[in-house]
């Protein structure tokens, strides 16, 4: 580990201590940049098929995300695409 200094608008700050919980600011943020990162590699994947079959269908995300989430996010509206 290594120990930083962070700076942050007052009003998010405000929000990550009410949300973080019992993980704390470090846990939160470290599961927040792990989650980021990983949405990366899934864009890369995701840009990389395209480049070699196509844009993906209507239908093949739909599938995706049922795999990936048990249902379909691209009609509920629920989840955050990064």
């Amino acid at each position: 580990m290594e120990n930083i200094s962070l700076s942050l608008p007052s009003h998010l700050l405000g929000e990550l201590r009410a949300r973080a919980g019992r993980r704390g600011l470090s846990g939160y943020i470290t599961e927040a940049v792990r989650h980021r990162f990983a949405m990366y590699g899934l864009a890369e994947i995701v840009t990389t098929y395209e480049s070699e079959h196509g844009a993906l269908t209507v239908e093949e995300i739909a599938a995706a995300q049922r795999e990936l989430f048990g249902r379909d996010t691209a009609t509920d509206g629920e989840r955050d695409p990064a």
